[in-house]
């Protein structure tokens, strides 16, 4: 079985990410994970949880749902709320070390069927903007390890302890990542912070598992990978093609336009699973409701047609590249059941999905 379906078995949601879309800190779009685990971190130190989400519309409850969307925002007053809360602690650390591969969604998939730390390199350098919501992380191959510089997204300041906090995160996140990746033939070597050693300071390298140096240039970790060029314990090729070729596609035939239209399809594929309506699009583009259906309609389209085409097109591709069933599939494209997507999708091609999925199949 591909590793693709075995992960779906265990992760309801495939989001797609798409490379040279606008980035995630732009459009305010991130996925509920992180904040996930850093409530669940703070609950198991504490065991108080319903404080982090204050400010937001959000509840604990809210998070396991795949419809459920986070913002830049959101992520803010988490952040802020557990530093509130939790001041000087090891929190976003250990917060960090609870993030698996799975978590990240299609950047994720990408990461797990790479065929070597190479690939992997290559697919972290392009996608992670779209699965991380907390740093710019380019990674540097030299011989069987590298370096990787951090770059918190969305604050700028290393005196700020959310800037800390984002770091520590993301950190944590890298090694627990990259070891589920390489079948834990990965480790920091050392690890350089552009501010001061924190009261905690020995955290890190208890979480770490390496030196730590405080007050540097740069926010920078190097790492060692054995057998860069050595087959990884979940490569699969044909799954890494089928998930990059999904992205690389969606990017080509959903952004063929300019003007506003373009704009709604790119923000359609970011929550693709939990799709906004009108005025949720309109909100995250600045505008009035009325005033995006003006524009829309001055491109001969509407709302309506412009979710219904990424719609038709993530089943096309979903059918035609994965072994994903009706439900799956039904669920990733947020209908309430596999019965309104079976209609939907002949009113489209007037066939089923099973139909179109053996045409294809004997077309190949």
């Amino acid at each position: 079985m591909p590793v693709l379906k075995q992960l779906n078995e265990r992760d309801p949601v495939l989001p797609v990410m798409v490379d040279d879309f606008v980035p995630a800190s732009e459009r305010c779009v991130n996925f509920t994970h992180s904040i996930t685990a850093i409530i669940q971190q703070v609950e198991s130190q504490t065991g108080a949880v319903k404080k982090i989400l204050d400010g937001t519309d959000l509840e604990v409850s809210m998070l396991a749902r795949h419809t459920t969307r986070t913002s830049c925002q959101h992520l803010e007053k988490v952040v802020r709320n557990t530093l509130n809360l939790m001041k000087d602690t090891d929190v976003a650390l250990r917060a960090g070390r609870r993030m698996r591969v799975t978590s990240y969604g299609m950047y994720g998939y990408a990461l797990l069927s790479s065929a070597n730390f190479i690939d992997v390199s290559m697919v972290n350098n392009k996608y992670i903007l779209s699965g991380s919501p907390f740093c710019q992380a380019p990674m540097i191959l030299q011989g069987n390890g590298g370096y990787c510089t951090l770059t918190p997204r969305q604050w700028t300041d290393p005196a700020d302890m959310a800037y800390r906090f984002s770091v520590e995160f993301a950190l944590a996140a890298h090694l627990s990542v990259c070891r589920d990746v390489t079948g834990g033939r990965f480790g920091f070597s050392r690890v350089e912070l552009a501010y001061p050693r924190p009261v905690y300071g020995d955290a890190y390298e208890q979480v770490l598992e390496c030196p730590v140096s405080f007050d540097q240039e740069e926010n920078i970790y190097w790492f060692e990978a054995p057998g860069v060029q050595d087959p990884l314990p979940f490569a699969d090729a044909r799954t890494n093609a089928m998930v990059l070729e999904i992205c690389e596609k969606l990017l080509s035939e959903l952004n063929v336009s300019g003007g506003v239209a373009a704009d709604v399809r790119e923000l359609l594929v970011e929550y693709v699973g939990h799709f906004p309506d009108l005025e949720g699009v309109a909100a995250e583009l600045g505008m009035h409701p009325r005033a995006l259906r003006r524009r829309l309609t001055n491109e001969d389209t509407s709302f309506r047609e412009l979710l219904r085409d990424v719609r038709m097109r993530l089943a096309v591709e979903y059918l035609r590249k994965t072994e994903l069933t009706n439900e799956e599939i039904s669920c990733r494209l947020g209908y309430s059941d596999a019965a309104n997507f079976r209609h939907a999708f002949k009113r489209w091609t007037g066939c089923s999905p099973s139909e179109y999925r053996g045409m294809d199949s004997s077309d190949s």
